[in-house]
């Protein structure tokens, strides 16, 4: 199994310690086009091997992308970062002229490989790489969604007073401050509803947290989070390198799923080792749906200014 990672930035280089760390691929490719840095921390991970018992080989590159040949899962985290007071939607101009020729570098050398976007704004770059890339829609997957459940249950753990391992719950929509929908209702505690333990005005500060999580760590660091985007993206490309069958929050292509076509949009699906194989519908209600399609229209919003690129 061989894995790429494209940017070697904070975001890059944590999702690649913690895949080599787990061991999901026998050689793992960290590329940056930036003299050195991806080398070097190809390097500096590679001193952690004997520590931490891994036997990954890890490989950095400076804009070769020969060296990406044949991967089976392919991870794109170039971009710009998100500086204070920045929207993911100010980054549309630079990061799709990025992505595009990213994508269209890598699938070169692999053209079956199974792609992970997690460049911002993400379900946008989604967009563009599946229009562009003529690839299947299943091999191509946002991470969004991931992280911003991950998120959701952290603050749902901090008001439970609980673990947050005990507890299951999923943010849908877009990866926005301004679109994303955590499913309260749906939330668990070890399958009793966490509305049954939360107040109304609980339920609603979590969720406004929630949402504003990325934002949050942007003021607080000044530019993007990197650990749990990391994690996000581990989780994710574990379940495909490992067939796992894991039910997460991806931003895919939908085809009317959930009222939408010609979006790619965060929705529960099942991931695995052909990428995402399909979506579960959650039933949601006349007050969700509405939610839904009000977070898909400002996606779609979004989408539109790469015609004007």
């Amino acid at each position: 199994m061989k894995i790429t990672v494209v940017g070697a930035g904070a975001v890059g280089a944590t999702s690649a310690d913690n895949i080599a760390r787990k061991e999901l691929a026998s050689e793992l490719v960290l590329l940056d086009i930036k003299e050195g840095v991806a080398e070097g921390k190809a390097l500096d991970m590679t001193q952690t091997a004997a520590l931490f018992g891994f036997d990954t080989r890890i490989t950095g590159s400076t804009n070769d992308y020969a060296k990406t040949a044949d991967s089976d899962v392919v991870v794109i985290t170039s971009g710009l970062p998100r500086k204070p007071g920045m929207t993911r939607e100010e980054l549309i101009g630079t990061n799709a002229s990025i992505v595009k020729g990213v994508t269209e570098s890598l699938l070169k050398h692999s053209p079956n490989a199974i792609i992970v976007v997690v460049s911002n704004p993400m379900d946008t770059m989604t967009y563009l790489t599946l229009t562009t890339s003529g690839l299947p829609k299943n091999r191509i997957i946002g991470m969004g969604g991931i992280l911003d459940s991950a998120r959701f249950k952290c603050y749902l753990s901090a008001a439970l007073g609980c673990s947050p391992n005990d507890l299951n719950a999923i943010v849908v929509g877009g990866h926005g401050d301004t679109t994303m929908i955590p499913l309260m209702r749906f939330a668990t505690w070890n399958s009793v509803p966490v509305t049954e333990f939360l107040s109304a005005e609980q339920q609603q500060k979590i969720i406004a947290d929630t949402m504003v999580g990325g934002a949050t760590l942007t003021k607080l660091l000044g530019t993007s989070a990197w650990y749990a985007p990391g994690a996000a993206v581990a989780a994710l490309v574990e379940s495909i390198v490992r067939d796992e069958k894991r039910l997460y929050s991806c931003s895919v292509g939908l085809e009317g799923e959930y009222g939408q076509k010609d979006i790619c949009l965060g929705v529960p699906v099942v991931i695995g080792r052909n990428g995402w194989e399909k979506v579960i519908d959650y039933k949601l209600n006349e007050q969700e749906q509405a939610t839904f399609s009000k977070s898909a229209d400002a996606v779609r919003n979004m989408n539109d200014v790469l015609k004007t690129l």
